[in-house]
């Protein structure tokens, strides 16, 4: 076979994995998501659940001691709607707070920002939301092998860095770019150009800790320095 065929070959097959792994990004996405969504769900409807059963009790309890009547039904049945009603939509579902991911315990950490770089998307160009659903993708599986690692290790004070701090910080520095000038070139790239790249960065190197992590080998975790920082500090050079 010749060397132009196999690289005819690799290149599909890259391509092909590309085009499966975003595919896979993307399912993975909405499951998770609707998942999220499932569990919120849960939750309101727990609440709900007990508010009304309280009121039921309370309903029977002074129903013994006075007999409530027609009228008494009739509060009764105006307090559980509008326990349902209130409960139904409050509080609302707030994104997270990015400055509040700095304090965030760190095995709850990469769940956090998750959900935040989630709400972020529509605020982001098509390219970006792609990297951004991946990312959310390699935050939950660090957030899964965080369960067990001490909080004041050098090793969580880096994962800390970048998923707490810079990928947030990264990403608002873009957002406070006029939408109107995201598209202009700025040395040598549009902002939107470095936001994708920028994310690719951090996919790589949340990537890279997750596999530090899985070989125990919290030392490199722990000296990975300060490398996004200094990439792009060199790159706006």
């Amino acid at each position: 076979m010749s060397d132009t065929s196999e690289q005819t070959i690799a290149a599909a097959r890259a391509a092909y994995e590309r085009i499966t792994g975003a595919r896979y990004d993307a399912g993975y996405m909405l499951r998770r998501r609707r998942d999220s969504g499932v569990q919120r769900l849960g939750k309101r409807l727990a609440r709900i659940a007990i508010a009304d059963a309280a009121i039921l009790v309370a309903a029977v309890v002074i129903g013994l001691i006075i007999p409530l009547g027609i009228m008494g039904a009739t509060a009764v049945m105006a307090l559980l709607l509008a326990a349902t009603v209130t409960l139904a939509i409050w509080p609302p579902d707030a994104p997270v707070a990015p400055e509040r991911l700095r304090q965030a315990d760190i095995r709850a950490l990469p769940t956090q920002t998750a959900r935040w770089l989630d709400s972020q998307r529509t605020a982001l160009p098509a390219p970006a939301v792609a990297v951004a659903d991946r990312i959310g993708v390699r935050l939950d599986t660090l957030g899964a092998q965080l369960a067990g690692l001490n909080e004041e290790t050098p090793a969580t004070g880096e994962i800390r860095r970048l998923v707490g701090e810079q990928l947030p910080e990264f990403v608002r520095d873009y957002q406070r770019v006029p939408r109107e000038l995201r598209g202009t070139p700025r040395n040598g790239k549009t902002p939107d150009r470095q936001l994708t790249d920028g994310l690719e960065l951090i996919e790589r190197q949340i990537g890279q800790m997750s596999e530090e992590l899985a070989q125990g080998d919290l030392d490199s975790l722990a000296t990975r320095g300060r490398y996004l920082e200094v990439k792009y500090r060199g790159d706006e050079g």
